[in-house]
């Protein structure tokens, strides 16, 4: 069959691109041809794919948006495919991967009522509403049960329409045989001494994530506790206000912030601790990817993959609404009990063994080719 992908931006880093190139990946493997249309597309194309840059302008990203799906569905016009796969909100979808959170939700919870009166309103309403309408015959993959709750409910989209999937974690996240080995030379690389402690936040968009609040609370640890912990922070964002923040909390020596890396298994495994505050996440893929290399992790309870890791023992979630103190105290309690850290990560690698945390490219597959559903 002929696929058709359609995504608005795709780079290495973010957690929807990534889960998007293994569905593709999948699907051609099963002997199916490949195009995307994307607005913006940064990185290698893989051998097969075609990829269509469309070439629509607006200064307004939704009537961006807006002209990308015009442009889209004209071509499709012109040269046809068997299955229109979305994996962002627009009219004329075969399926849609549910990456995104529940737009009209957070409209009316967030926002003032004038709000519902703006251009933008109106255009991210209607394409949400054109996926998951009653009326509409979208099937949809969805990752976050919470988030299927709240589109249920605004729209009376029928259940038969949804599609849960397992988690998809790559097999190169989980710790290999000879994660040791691994660690010790990441050390040594990264001139870290026995008695350093080293936290690892990773994932782009630093102000959704939580960053100010990973380092609002290194710079609370007891002065011999912060003396030994660094932070490494991945992921492709402007670095200045927290680098400056890190200067105010006097920390910035101890705080690196590299950018996006492709070779994150290996941070996940040098580290000593992960945390991932953030504000909102419909899942938080790299909370799986940690448990699965066995790092215990601190997290926020607004991430949707959240109760993972209370139900693996991996680590402490920070109940939500969010509060910084508990946050700080939760740090410092966990960097300064190496045993409990030592139990975290037999928990999370006795986990990763015994649930089925990898198969959503598959899954995904079996929807979109119509062998399940």
């Amino acid at each position: 069959m002929q696929l058709a992908f359609c995504l608005y931006k795709y780079f290495p880093f973010g957690g929807l691109q990534r889960d998007f190139l293994r569905i593709a990946l999948t699907c051609q493997a099963r002997g199916h041809d490949i195009r995307v249309y994307a607005l913006e597309w940064d990185g290698e194309v893989p051998p097969g794919f075609e990829l269509v840059r469309v070439p629509v302008k607006a200064f307004a990203n939704h009537r961006r948006y807006a002209k990308f799906t015009d442009w889209v569905q004209a071509d499709l016009a012109r040269r046809p495919a068997d299955r229109v796969v979305g994996f962002n909100k627009m009219p004329g979808l075969d399926v849609y991967y549910a990456a995104d959170p529940c737009f009209e939700d957070k409209a009316r919870r967030l926002r003032k009522p004038l709000y519902r009166y703006s251009p933008r309103y109106r255009h991210f309403s209607a394409y949400e509403r054109a996926v998951f309408a009653p009326e509409v015959h979208t099937e949809i993959l969805t990752i976050s049960p919470a988030q299927q709750a709240l589109f249920a409910h605004h729209y009376g989209t029928p259940q038969r329409r949804f599609h849960p999937l397992p988690p998809g974690i790559a097999p190169d996240r989980r710790a290999p045989a000879n994660a040791a080995e691994i660690r010790a030379a990441f050390r040594r690389e990264f001139r870290l001494d026995d008695g350093d402690l080293l936290v690892v936040q990773i994932g782009s968009d630093f102000p959704r994530k939580g960053l100010d609040r990973t380092l609002a609370a290194i710079g609370a640890l007891p002065e011999a506790l912060k003396r030994r912990t660094h932070l490494f922070a991945l992921g492709a964002d402007d670095p200045k206000p927290f680098l400056e923040q890190a200067r105010t909390l006097g920390i910035a020596e101890r705080v690196s912030l590299p950018g996006g890396r492709s070779d994150v298994p290996r941070f996940l495994l040098g580290a000593d601790l992960f945390t991932h505050p953030a504000r909102h996440e419909n899942t938080g893929t790299v909370l799986l990817e940690a448990l699965v290399a066995g790092l215990p992790a601190l997290v926020s309870g607004a991430c949707g993959y959240a109760h993972y890791i209370a139900d693996a023992d991996a680590g402490h979630v920070i109940a939500e609404p969010f509060d910084q103190a508990a946050m700080n105290a939760a740090l410092t309690r966990m960097l300064g009990d190496d045993a409990a850290r030592a139990q975290w990560q037999r928990n999370a690698l006795a986990y990763a063994d015994s649930h089925d945390l990898y198969s959503l490219p598959e899954r995904a597959a079996d929807v979109i080719l119509g062998t399940r559903g």
